[in-house]
């Protein structure tokens, strides 16, 4: 039995995470429909995204690290996935409503990163002034189905052959969970 013990951390992203966390999303773009950006981005040209996510407010990004308590050089961590609330649209009666994702990395699926991270993004979200979260998922996705399903969401319709990528048409379903206001004093 090994003594090298691992841990999952869910902690507010960073500016530090800029370069991991682009390159973890890179992999969805080229590899995979559950992203329809269809060009890998750089670490520069995804900056604004990472901005947009302050560490308060309605618009978070959380991410997983995996640290390594055995580590000789101190404490080193692998960024596992991360998890946004994103404006879901841009006109101001929007503002109580908010797009959410979490993307894990391909090696660390199945291991519970996405349940970490949704629960420390809604966690975090309890105190702001947010009415419905949406979840748009590229079918098929039984994985994230069922993460989405487990925190509450319920489908309420899909776009049939809404993108196109990889020389296919992809459906999205779109699932909803309400969330529950601050209260007013």
């Amino acid at each position: 039995m090994s003594s090298e013990h691992t841990e999952v951390q869910v902690r507010p992203g960073v500016e530090g995470d800029l370069e991991a966390l682009t390159s973890l999303y890179n992999h969805y773009v080229r590899e995979t429909p559950i992203t329809f950006d269809t060009v890998a981005f750089t670490p520069e040209e995804r900056r604004p995204w990472l901005l947009s996510h302050p560490e308060d407010g309605p618009h978070r990004l959380m991410v997983a690290t995996e640290a390594d308590s055995q580590g000789i050089q101190g404490t080193s961590q692998e960024i596992l996935g991360y998890a946004t609330s994103s404006a879901y649209r841009p006109k101001a009666a929007y503002s109580t409503s908010v797009e959410v994702t979490v993307y894990v990395a391909p090696h660390a699926g199945r291991r519970g990163v996405g349940t970490l991270l949704y629960e420390a993004l809604f966690e975090a979200l309890s105190g702001e002034d947010l009415h419905r979260a949406y979840a748009g998922i590229a079918q098929p996705n039984e994985a994230s189905t069922r993460l989405h399903e487990r925190f509450g969401f319920r489908h309420v319709g899909t776009y049939r052959e809404v993108g196109r990528k990889f020389d296919r048409y992809w459906d999205v379903a779109w699932y909803e969970k309400e969330l529950r206001p601050r209260k007013e004093p």
